[in-house]
């Protein structure tokens, strides 16, 4: 059973991948260098302020735009614990996933709570908030046996020792 608890970072709608890692940072050779700028056309404060753990909550359409893979790539080395948002883009949400980064679609959370608050999630059973639960759909075996892996290519190898 994974638990995610963690300190909430409140973004909005239509997150596309130009807010989560503007092109200009795209040249750097690591992704280690570009998880600074995360979100900085946005709240340029923001990457320093996240501390591993911690969840993004955000509306409708997270990762829109282009389907870089660096941008779920830096949420993952910022060290959130999950992305928690109204819908994703399909692209962003499978490159996620590949990279072992946990997104939860919920149609409540996101309008429930703000930023700074504390909440839990048990995967695949509920998010616990002020003391409510609000269900969760689980996540099909192979997406969490990804997830649990830490990516795509660790899952594979796991399979294949």
């Amino acid at each position: 059973r994974m638990i995610i608890n963690g300190k909430v970072w409140k973004l909005g709608d239509n997150i596309d991948t130009d807010i989560i890692i503007p092109t200009e940072y795209l040249a750097m050779k690591r992704i280690e260098e570009m998880k600074k700028y995360a979100f900085s056309p946005l709240r340029p404060e923001l990457a320093e302020l996240i501390a591993p753990g911690d969840i993004i909550v955000a509306g409708r359409n997270f990762g829109c735009g282009s389907s870089r893979e660096q941008a779920p790539e830096i949420i993952k080395e910022l060290k959130i614990g999950c992305v928690i948002a109204k819908s994703f883009a399909r692209i962003f949400y499978r490159n996620a996933i590949n990279n072992g980064l946990l997104l939860i679609e919920h149609s409540l959370i996101p309008d429930l709570i703000s930023e700074g608050e504390y909440i839990a999630a048990v995967i695949g059973e509920y998010i616990e908030y002020k003391e409510a639960k609000y269900d969760l759909a689980p996540l099909p075996p192979n997406l969490m046996e990804i997830i649990e892996a830490g990516g795509l290519v660790a899952a594979m190898k796991n399979k294949n020792i």
